[in-house]
């Protein structure tokens, strides 16, 4: 699942303000303390805000088992060579994954949070795409060392009397361990799992172990396209709904959200950059290379870059992570990211999002 983008729409990352050094460490401790009581209240997995946070582990992992979980998806059982404990993650969190070529793609873990010896992720082979679930899929196998990035999470689950999950195709790799914990804290919970046919919806037998709550499976040859404002309106006051599948389910979902109690929550991924609004031609100059690279009106800045420079860094292609930070040498940015202090928007830019407010930009990249 490369690429994967997260939202919420009762829970936008805060934008910081500038604050002094002095002030900066305070907040530090304060919002570390308040995490700790919380998490020391619920359960490990829950947390409050959706606010991506950053583990920044580096590791490079052995692939221990490669299984074929349904039609075009299997799954990657990923270890530590020499056996230690992996990071701690909770449910909606995601890797990134640089494979042999060089490309660097992002996966949601599926598996086990209390399974430290392994991550788990599955990939559904894209053979129109950019080429990494082809590599997957067709150069991967059992003793593979692949070098990995996080684990992160922007998709967090928060805490709720009541949830309702919607999981399209794929989209059940992040939704699947959310599943698990509610079901394992008898919290109310129903899942709608959509798909194209059974037998191309992966972890339906891992899913009917989960007997605490209800789950529908709608595959579109069996029952038809499904009815996305119908489905939300399942949705429990107060209840917290998480979405995530391909565009057509997110973006009617996010047009219906208005349908859901206003004391509800949505929290939505999907698994490709947004579609650029407003966007308008302008060149960016690479300082380092001398390269001028031409940004269409329908492209971000990093896709363009990416054309020429394939080994520019980035992750979450949302303007949360931080992680396509450049400097800013000349031209005016027109802002678009959730990240930046606005100390730093005088020089930088996340170029995932951001784009030139009207003329061309020199980046010290």
């Amino acid at each position: 699942m490369s690429g994967l983008i997260r939202g919420a729409t009762k829970l936008p990352p805060p934008r910081e303000g500038t604050v002094g050094p002095g002030l900066k460490l305070v907040a530090a401790a304060v919002g570390g303390y308040r995490r700790l009581v919380a998490d020391s209240r619920l359960s490990p997995f829950l947390a409050r805000s959706n606010k991506l946070r950053h583990n920044d582990f580096d590791m490079d992992l052995v692939v221990e088992r490669v299984k074929v979980e349904a039609d075009d998806v299997v799954s990657l059982a990923l270890a530590a060579p020499d056996g230690a404990d992996l990071p701690v993650w909770s449910p909606g969190s995601h890797i990134d994954i640089f494979l042999p070529s060089g490309r660097q793609r992002q996966y949601s873990l599926c598996g086990n949070p209390h399974d430290r010896k392994h991550f788990r992720i599955a990939v559904r082979l894209i053979r129109d795409g950019g080429g990494g679930s082809r590599e997957i899929h067709q150069a991967l196998k059992a003793g593979d060392t692949l070098h990995v990035r996080g684990p992160r999470n922007a998709f967090r689950m928060v805490e709720a009397d009541s949830y309702l999950f919607i999981a399209g195709g794929i989209g059940i790799t992040p939704i699947l361990p959310m599943v698990k914990a509610a079901n394992a804290r008898e919290v109310p919970w129903q899942l709608v799992y959509l798909g194209r046919t059974r037998e191309s919806m992966p972890f339906l037998t891992e899913l009917v172990r989960c007997a605490n709550g209800v789950v529908e499976i709608r595959p579109d040859d069996e029952v038809g396209l499904p009815d996305i404002g119908d489905l939300l309106s399942r949705a429990q006051p107060g209840g917290a709904t998480y979405v995530c599948g391909p565009p057509p389910v997110l973006n009617a979902a996010r047009r219906l959200m208005s349908t859901l109690d206003s004391t509800g929550s949505m929290h939505t991924e999907r698994f490709s950059a947004p579609p650029v609004v407003g966007g308008t031609p302008f060149d960016v100059q690479l300082l380092r290379t001398g390269i001028t690279v031409a940004v269409g009106a329908d492209e971000s800045a990093l896709a363009a870059i990416r054309r020429q420079v394939p080994a520019v860094t980035y992750s979450c292609q949302q303007g949360y992570c931080g992680t396509c930070k450049v400097g800013v040498l000349t031209g005016g940015v027109d802002h678009r990211d959730n990240k930046l202090l606005e100390s730093e928007r005088d020089d930088s830019m996340l170029i995932c999002v951001s784009r030139s407010d009207g003329g061309p930009l020199v980046l010290d990249l």
